[in-house]
């Protein structure tokens, strides 16, 4: 356990960030699955509604710095090639 005054704090702060991050993956994770999940149904609509959610969602996460901006261009580019394959068989 920290015992400075200092080191309290960044374990103070620490704690903080861990349960933010936490929280911003898991909103990330959850978008994801929605659009894998309509993509799996051939559901176009449904599909490219939870696609227009979750690009935002996994912007803001990198723009946050919780996820690599790298991570999330691929991430959205892998969606975003899934609804197209999905509109381009309907």
């Amino acid at each position: 356990m920290a015992r400075h005054l200092s080191a309290m704090k960044r374990a103070r702060q620490n704690k903080k960030r861990r349960l933010r991050n936490q929280s911003r993956k898991t909103r990330v994770k959850h978008a994801v699955r929605q659009v894998r999940q309509a993509v799996s149904l051939k559901n176009l609509e449904e599909a490219q509604t939870a696609l227009n959610k979750a690009v935002p969602i996994i912007a803001r996460t990198a723009g946050k710095g919780t996820l690599h901006w790298r991570a999330a261009a691929r991430k959205i580019s892998r969606l975003t090639q899934q609804v197209n394959a999905l509109q381009g068989s309907v």
